[in-house]
């Protein structure tokens, strides 16, 4: 007869993801999640695999964090101002107190390596798609962009998210706030 868990699974994995998010997906070894979680190597296995499952199991957990920023950008009608404001929205969202932590995906695009884990970057690839899409949406909203002009502009505010994940990690906000109203001069 198979144990009952002893555990929350979403505690878990939002622990989980906090630790993957503050060190890293290669830094972060099995015995720092059994630790973090509170749960045992046999326990992690059981339910999740191995790490990479652990990990997969995060960005699930982060999508759904995120969910809240996406919805409101997918609901928006306000164009480039509704996307610019996603940037501002994602700047206080990966905050933790005054600490920025950055984007757990550009973090973990950072450090993983294609060839090794396909499966995560598979994952994190399709992220990254998600919210392109979300600026292709909203760009179109201003019938005087061309497709091809929107579709290099999407890509310009990926690029542009990106960096700004990076560098929130070391700039202060007025610094933050700059970065953002210079991207999004000429839009």
């Amino acid at each position: 007869m198979a144990r009952k868990k002893q555990y929350n699974e979403e505690e878990v994995i939002k622990k989980a993801t906090a630790l993957f998010w503050k060190n890293g997906y290669e830094a972060t070894s099995v015995r720092m999640l059994e630790k973090e979680m509170g749960i045992n190597q046999f326990s992690i296995y059981a339910s999740f695999t191995n790490k990479q499952g652990v990990f997969l199991e995060s960005i699930k957990y982060y999508k759904t964090q995120i969910h809240i920023l996406k919805e409101k950008l997918r609901k928006s009608n306000n164009g480039v101002l509704g996307i610019q404001q996603y940037f501002y929205d994602f700047l206080e969202f990966s905050k933790e107190g005054s600490l920025h932590k950055g984007c757990l995906v550009t973090n973990s695009v950072n450090e993983i390596k294609e060839e090794d884990n396909t499966l995560i970057m598979n994952e994190l690839t399709n992220f990254a798609n998600e919210i392109r899409e979300l600026f292709v949406s909203n760009l179109k909203q201003d019938d005087s962009k061309e497709s091809s002009a929107i579709e290099k502009q999407a890509d310009y505010l990926m690029n542009s998210l990106l960096g700004l994940s990076i560098a929130s990690k070391v700039f202060n906000q007025e610094q933050l706030k700059n970065i953002i109203e210079v991207t999004f001069l000429n839009l």
